[in-house]
């Protein structure tokens, strides 16, 4: 699959907050082996996040914004996430690029 070569964190997540996709990239950042996180929920990455609407509402909501992820080792990653590549009101999946910025975040608020 053509997500999986991307050298960019991507991301699908579908209403119910199933992850349908997560690339080698956003595993990485998030500490966890891609395997697993196809066994997750968005709650269970999203650090305080909304969970009484759907996730695929809850990433639209969010996009073009930084979201705190929770790191496999319990730390946040810090990332700013793109709007879905999905863009019709009825699609059920949203599917983001993620760009890691706890490091360059973390320095600037030194």
């Amino acid at each position: 699959m053509v997500l999986d070569r991307m050298p960019v964190p991507v991301l699908a997540i579908a209403e119910d907050g199933s992850i349908v996709f997560a690339n080698s990239a956003f595993a990485d950042m998030v500490g966890y082996p891609a395997e697993a996180l196809g066994d997750m929920k968005y709650h269970q990455i999203f650090h305080a996040m909304p969970t009484d609407e759907s996730a695929v509402s809850v990433m639209r909501a969010h996009a073009n914004l930084i979201v705190e992820l929770l790191h496999s080792d319990g730390s946040i990653v810090r990332a700013w996430m793109s709007k879905s590549a999905l863009q019709r009101g009825n699609d059920p999946v949203a599917l983001a690029t993620f760009q890691d910025l706890t490091e360059k975040l973390w320095v600037e608020e030194l």
